[in-house]
């Protein structure tokens, strides 16, 4: 006889979409990435916003660019990243997250020294959908099989969302007041961020260092825990790394010839489509709607991204401070001086 009991039996077990409370710690753990890459993102907005204070003349059209982005539009962008990352599977967002680091080092091992801030830039902009597949994936294999899994998650979001919130409140208070109060001397947070702005890109570096190890332990230790025997694990390895090599020479060859915003779509498509490619032959069909679901997720961020993409690849930003150009009022000394050392 039919029962609605068995109704759940009827349809495929998706790895994100488990009936009850699997749901809802799946939601949870999205809700929790998209808290992260929302701090990412209001933290480089200060950064950015600064940098372009400290040449006001030259960089007032990307500082009104900055302020005219909606509270609307970022809460629908929250939003719909959560969604993204609960439907995404922990499969293909460790897939995501081995990529997104492999071609990160690679980066960084290859930059000269003279544009390394600019990469850095560059890379944590690039990486705010693979941040928040690596909290996914970190928050999956930690709170695995623990009793109160649901209630750690309700913690952790708790967390992330009043760091989330701090963040932007941050990011008002400085696009509103940062100039007014950085001249008068009159805001302790101000005049810290006047002091100390440009050490933000090296802390949200190992900030996201700590982020992206935890994510890759735990994306191998989920990739293996679905390999029965090495021999499936070597099958699955083998071809895997060998796409993500040429993938990341081939994205590393294509900034270099054609920088901006068409190319980062370019190797974003390129990307998937050979993890596509990829796991036509050695996945999931579950694997191949959790790459599409991810290409919607890295277009999706890349649009919110666009803005502090163009500052990122304009040559002279980071604008330098303005204590930078001191010593060139030094040399008009020496050469009044040389007169009367002739005269005499």
């Amino acid at each position: 006889m039919f029962s609605l009991l068995a109704l759940p039996s009827w349809f495929p077990g998706l790895p994100s979409l488990d009936w009850g409370s699997s749901l809802l710690d799946a939601l949870l753990q999205g809700l929790v990435g998209a808290c992260g890459v929302s701090i990412l993102s209001s933290l480089l907005k200060v950064y950015f916003f600064i940098s372009c204070s400290k040449d006001p003349n030259q960089r007032q059209p990307e500082k009104n660019l900055l302020q005219a982005q909606w509270a609307s539009l970022e809460t629908v962008h929250l939003a719909g990243l959560a969604l993204i990352l609960t439907i995404v599977g922990v499969r293909v967002a460790a897939l995501v997250v081995l990529e997104f680091s492999l071609r990160a080092v690679s980066t960084l091992l290859s930059t000269s020294k003279g544009s390394h801030v600019t990469e850095r830039l560059q890379l944590y902009l690039l990486g705010q959908y693979s941040l928040g597949c690596g909290l996914t994936c970190g928050l999956s294999f930690l709170q695995e099989g623990a009793p109160h899994r649901t209630q750690n998650l309700l913690l952790a979001l708790g967390l992330a969302a009043l760091l989330g919130t701090g963040a932007r409140r941050l990011r008002r208070h400085v696009y509103r007041l940062y100039e007014l109060h950085s001249s008068q001397h009159y805001c302790g947070v101000c005049l810290g961020l006047l002091a100390g702005a440009d050490d933000l890109p090296r802390l949200l570096g190992r900030a996201l260092a700590v982020a992206f190890t935890v994510g890759d332990l735990a994306a191998v230790a989920l990739i293996n825990r679905d390999c029965l025997t090495t021999s499936e694990a070597v099958r699955f390895w083998t071809p895997l790394t060998i796409c993500y090599t040429l993938l990341v020479i081939y994205m590393q060859e294509e900034q270099r010839q054609h920088p901006g915003m068409q190319s980062q779509m370019q190797t974003v498509l390129v990307r998937m489509g050979g993890l596509f490619v990829l796991l036509l032959t050695v996945g999931r069909w579950l694997d191949l709607l959790g790459i599409l679901v991810s290409l919607l997720g890295e277009l999706w961020c890349l649009t919110n991204t666009r803005t502090l993409l163009h500052l990122c690849q304009m040559q002279d930003f980071p604008s330098q401070s303005p204590s930078v150009s001191a010593p060139s009022q030094s040399p008009p000394p020496p050469a009044a001086a040389q007169p009367q050392s002739s005269a005499s």
